[in-house]
């Protein structure tokens, strides 16, 4: 029996119907809009805040990657071959 997968439409992808969700996100965009204006923030303060966020972890550089690396590697060491151990037991389950 082969089941088949649902079609997406417009109305699943968006949560409703796609001019309703449109609206309900201006409305909440302008009053969160006017909350940000309120607490004396701009867009060009938000974006700036994301920018120096990346670029201090841009700065950390190599070292945090360095870090990552060794707790993967470290991980890895126990993760993998009890994944491996554990598809080979379930494969041989099935053939009994």
């Amino acid at each position: 029996m082969i089941m088949e997968r649902p079609r997406m439409n417009l109305q699943t992808l968006f949560g409703g119907p796609p001019l309703a969700v449109l609206f309900k996100l201006i409305i909440i965009s302008v009053i969160v809009g006017i909350v940000l204006a309120a607490l004396g923030l701009s867009p060009y303060d938000i974006i700036a805040s994301v920018r120096n966020l990346f670029l201090r972890i841009y700065n950390m550089g190599y070292e945090a990657i360095d870090l990552a690396l060794r707790y993967f590697l470290l991980g890895a060491v126990i993760v993998f071959p009890l994944w491996l151990i554990s598809r080979v037991l379930k494969t041989l389950g099935r053939r009994q």
